[in-house]
C-alpha cells in the first residue's frame, strides 16, 4: 500500500505563507486522487482541498477557496498545499490523503502542525 510522508509545517504569523508537501511511496497511478485535511485541537477532521493525478481537477473548501492552491508533481510522486494569507482558524494538524475515489481517504499520512500566530 501507498505510504503518505507530509513536511513543511511551522509556525507562520497572520498573514503569511506556507507551503506543504506529501510525498508518496510509490509511483501514483492517473486514476489517484490526492487530498488535503486538517484538524485543530477539539474539533472534527475536515476537508481542505483535493486533485486528481491524472486530470489536474481541484476541489477546495470554502473557508480556503481562493487562500489555499493544491498542485502536484509526477515525476516526484507529491502534492502540495500551498496557504497564502494564513489565519489563525488555519491553526491544525494538516494531513495528506490519498486513495481512487472522492474524497480521498484511503490512506493517511502522518500530519504536520500548521500554526498561526497573531
Amino acid at each position: 500500500q501507498v505510504r503518505l510522508v507530509e513536511s513543511g509545517g511551522g509556525l507562520v504569523q497572520v498573514g503569511g505563507s506556507l507551503r506543504l508537501s506529501c510525498t508518496a511511496s510509490e509511483r501514483i497511478y492517473s486514476s489517484y486522487i490526492w487530498g488535503w485535511y486538517r484538524q485543530a485541537p477539539g474539533k472534527e477532521r475536515e476537508f481542505v482541498a483535493a486533485i486528481r493525478q491524472g486530470t489536474g481537477r481541484t476541489y477546495y473548501a470554502d473557508t480556503v477557496k481562493g487562500r489555499f492552491t493544491v498542485s502536484r508533481d509526477s515525476a516526484k510522486n507529491t502534492a502540495y498545499l500551498q496557504m497564502s494569507d494564513l489565519k489563525s482558524e488555519d491553526t491544525a494538524v494538516y494531513y495528506c490523503s490519498g486513495g481512487s475515489s472522492y474524497p480521498p481517504q484511503n490512506t493517511w499520512g502522518q500530519g504536520t502542525q500548521v500554526t498561526v500566530s497573531s
